[in-house]
């Protein structure tokens, strides 16, 4: 069962390894990013807590694993490092229904819609396609702040 799927830039840290994990009950994170480095996948097994299981697919193997079952066993937390592997998740896999927008990095050229998650122009009108679907996608940077609904920010 899908827990939770949230982009956060910064994959496995604190926040993520123990404050959501714990929150949410999650017994296995799945890190769904196209051509992790070895430095990426050994900060990430290094940081995962003790009696979490950790799995690292490419997005589109993660999408084979989600569609075919073979996730369903877990209580799952899917962290990905951007919107647009977000949006293809969601598009392609019918179980994940909402989206927790926690950090990406604040570069140039990027848009702010809050203080910690900067998207592109395309990604914008990703977030806004999935709104205006039905897709419950929120600002929340922990769990015991309050959430806020891309359906109260305007994305025009």
């Amino acid at each position: 069962m899908i827990k939770l799927m949230r982009v956060d830039d910064r994959l496995i840290h604190g926040q993520v390894a123990v404050t959501w994990t714990n929150t949410i009950g999650a017994n296995c994170i799945l890190i769904a990013k196209d051509n992790m480095s070895p430095l990426e996948i050994t900060a990430c097994r290094i940081s995962v807590p003790a009696g979490v299981k950790l799995v690292i697919k490419n997005v589109e193997d993660s999408i084979e694993a989600i569609n075919s079952g073979a996730t369903d066993k877990y209580n799952l937390f899917i962290v990905i490092d951007s919107v647009t592997t977000a949006y293809r998740l969601m598009k392609a896999c019918e179980q994940v229904k909402e989206l927790n927008l926690g950090r990406t990095i604040k570069r140039d050229g990027l848009e702010s819609i809050s203080k910690f998650v900067h998207v592109t122009k395309e990604e914008k009108a990703m977030l806004k396609e999935l709104v205006d679907e039905g897709y419950n996608v929120y600002l929340q940077t922990i769990p015991t702040t309050s959430a806020t609904s891309l359906k109260n920010i305007s994305l025009d």
